[in-house]
C-alpha cells in the first residue's frame, strides 16, 4: 500500500522528523557519524585554501587538481579497490581514515613548522623569471610542496571518506523508501555540521601569538595546528562511532549482504581499478550518474577559482582569509540545513528527476549573475560604489561568495541526496565498483578537466579575469549537457524503483507524482 508522508507522519514530523522509531537505532549513529566527517570537512577545506591560495595565488589551484590531484585520486580510489578486494568494509573504514590523520599529524607538527627550509624558493625565483607569466601556477606548485600535498589531502577527505566510504555504507543498508526519508535528514546534519565548524574553527583561531600555547612559532601556525588536533579527534570519534555500530546496530537479519559481502571478499578473484571502470563504459545508469558528478564538479571548479582569484586581492592573510571561509561556510549550512529539512517532501511532491534539476538550474542563475558582474565591472562599479560605498573588488568578492552559497547549499542538500539515492536500487557490485570509480576519481576527472582547460586559457590569456568569458561560455554549455543527463538518469530510476503494482493504481500519473511515491514498508 502506498501512503503519502503526511498520511503517515503528520503534516508536522514529515517535514521535521519523518523517522520511526525503530529505525533509531540505525539512523542516529549514521547522522553522527555524517556530523564529524563533514566538520573535519569543513575546517580542512577552509584551511587548505588559506594556506594554498594566500601563498601562490589562486591560478596556482588549476594545476594541483591536474598534476597532482587527479593522479593521487586514482591512487587512492586503486588503494580502496585493492582494500576491498582483501579486507571486510569496517577494516577498510579504519585503515583509509588512519591514513588521512596520520598525514595531518604530519603536516602540522612536521612539515609545516619546516616549510621555509624544505621549499626550493630560490630554485622557483630562478624558473619565475625564465619561464613565461602563463607557468607561475605550476611554479608555485612545486614550490610550495608540501602546501600541495596538504591542499590535496583535505580534497580528498571528501572524495575517498565522505563521499565513497560513508555514503557508499550508506547506501548498502539503506532501503529506497527509507533513503527518501533518511536522506534529507542526513542532509540537516551534515549541514549543520558546516555551520557550527565555521564558527568553532573562528573561535580556535589565534589572532596574535599566543606564548601560553606550547606549540607553533606564530599565530597562524598556533591556529593550524590547533585546529589540525581538532581534525585527529574528530577522526578518532568517527571511527568509534562506526566501530559502535558494526558491533551493535548491523547484526540484524536485514543485513545480511553486508556481512556476507565480508566473508565473500576474502576468497573473491580480486578486482583491478580496471574492471572497476568497466562498470561504467557498460551501463547507461552508471555513466548518467557519472555525468551529474563530473559536470557539477567542472562547474564549481572554474567557478570558484575565478572568484578565490578576486578574493585573494581583499585578503592576502592567511588568518583573515580563513575567518572569511569559516563564515562564509557557516552561511552556506544554514541554506544547505533549511533546504535539506524538506528534502523528504520535495521529492514527494516534484518527484527525483525535477528535484534533481534543482542544483543545475541554481549553478546557471548564479554563475551567470557572478560572471556577468565580473566582466562588465567596470560598467557597473560607479554605479554600485555610489550606492553602496563599496569598492569593485569588495562588490565583486561579495557576488561570489553569494554564488559559491547558493550553489553549493543546493549540492551538499540536494544533489548530494538525489546523486545517492540513484546508487540504491542497483546491485551490490555495481555500488561498490562503480560508486568508487564515479566517486573516487569521476569527481576529480571533473575538476581537472576544469583546471585543464584552466591552464590552457592561462597559457594563452595570462591571466584569470581576462579568461572569464571564455570559462562562462565553457560553464553553461555544461549546464546544458547536465540536465540532459538528469532526464535520461530520472526514466531509469523511475524504471528500476517504482513498482509494478503502483502503476496500475495510477497509468495516468506524471514521472513527479510516480517519482514521488513513498514505497510502504
Amino acid at each position: 500500500m502506498v501512503r503519502s508522508l503526511d498520511q503517515e507522519f503528520g503534516p508536522i514530523r514529515s517535514f521535521l522528523w519523518p523517522v520511526h522509531a525503530h529505525e533509531l537505532r540505525k539512523l542516529v549513529p549514521m547522522l553522527l557519524m555524517l556530523f564529524l566527517i563533514c566538520f573535519n570537512y569543513t575546517v580542512l577545506r577552509n584551511m587548505k585554501d588559506a594556506i594554498v591560495v594566500t601563498a601562490s595565488g589562486a591560478e596556482v589551484i588549476p594545476f594541483i587538481k591536474v598534476w597532482v590531484m587527479l593522479p593521487t585520486a586514482i591512487l587512492l580510489t586503486y588503494i580502496f579497490t585493492r582494500l576491498c578486494n582483501r579486507y571486510s568494509q569496517e577494516r577498510v573504514f579504519y585503515i583509509m581514515i588512519s591514513i588521512f590523520l596520520v598525514f595531518f599529524a604530519l603536516f602540522a607538527f612536521v612539515l609545516y613548522p619546516l616549510h621555509q627550509a624544505l621549499h626550493p624558493t630560490h630554485f622557483a625565483a630562478y624558473l619565475t623569471k625564465t619561464l613565461p607569466v602563463g607557468f607561475k601556477g605550476f611554479i608555485s606548485m612545486c614550490c610550495h610542496w608540501t602546501f600541495t600535498i596538504f591542499y590535496v589531502m583535505c580534497e580528498l577527505w571528501s572524495t575517498s571518506i565522505l563521499t565513497v566510504l560513508f555514503w557508499g555504507f550508506a547506501n548498502e543498508i539503506t532501503k529506497v523508501g527509507e533513503a527518501r526519508r533518511f536522506y534529507g535528514v542526513l542532509g540537516v546534519s551534515a549541514s549543520s555540521s558546516s555551520v557550527l565548524a565555521g564558527q568553532i574553527a573562528n573561535y580556535l583561531s589565534f589572532s596574535e601569538w599566543s606564548p601560553s600555547f606550547p606549540i607553533g612559532s606564530s599565530a597562524w601556525e598556533q591556529t593550524l595546528m590547533l585546529l589540525i588536533i581538532v581534525v585527529l579527534v574528530i577522526g578518532l570519534l568517527t571511527m568509534g562511532v562506526f566501530r559502535w555500530m558494526s558491533l551493535n546496530v548491523l547484526v540484524d537479519p536485514s543485513f545480511e549482504q553486508f556481512h556476507q559481502t565480508k566473508k565473500k571478499v576474502k576468497t573473491r578473484r580480486r578486482l583491478s581499478i580496471k574492471e572497476s571502470f568497466s562498470y561504467l563504459a557498460n551501463s547507461k545508469y552508471l555513466l548518467c550518474i557519472a555525468t551529474l558528478v563530473v559536470a557539477y564538479n567542472l562547474v564549481i571548479n572554474m567557478s570558484e577559482v575565478a572568484w578565490k582569484d578576486q578574493l585573494a586581492h581583499l585578503y592576502s592573510s592567511p588568518t583573515e582569509y580563513n575567518t572569511y571561509m569559516n563564515n562564509l561556510t557557516s552561511v552556506i549550512g544554514l541554506f544547505a540545513m533549511v533546504t535539506a529539512l524538506f528534502m523528504a517532501k520535495i521529492i514527494e511532491r516534484i518527484g527525483w528527476t525535477r528535484t534533481a534539476l534543482i542544483t543545475p538550474i541554481m549553478m546557471a542563475v548564479t554563475c551567470a549573475g557572478f560572471f556577468s558582474f565580473l566582466l562588465f565591472q567596470d560598467l557597473w562599479a560607479s554605479t554600485f560604489t555610489a550606492l553602496a560605498g563599496f569598492s569593485p573588488i569588495v562588490i565583486a568578492v561579495g557576488f561570489g561568495a553569494a554564488q559559491n552559497c547558493l550553489s553549493k547549499a543546493a549540492k551538499y542538500s540536494v544533489f548530494d541526496a538525489t546523486k545517492e539515492m540513484a546508487f540504491i536500487p542497483l546491485d551490490h557490485d555495481s555500488k561498490l565498483k562503480g560508486k568508487a570509480a564515479i566517486d573516487g576519481v569521476g569527481s576529480r576527472v571533473g575538476k581537472s578537466g576544469g583546471s585543464l582547460l584552466y591552464q590552457g586559457l592561462l597559457m594563452a590569456i595570462g591571466t584569470v579575469s581576462a579568461s572569464a568569458p571564455y570559462v562562462a561560455a565553457i560553464l553553461m554549455l555544461v549546464i546544458v549537457v547536465w540536465m540532459i543527463a538528469v532526464r535520461s538518469l530520472g526514466k531509469q530510476f523511475d524504471a528500476l524503483t517504482v513498482r509494478p503494482e503502483e502503476r496500475q493504481e495510477a497509468p495516468e500519473a506524471s514521472e513527479t507524482a510516480s517519482t514521488g511515491t513513498v514505497l510502504a514498508t
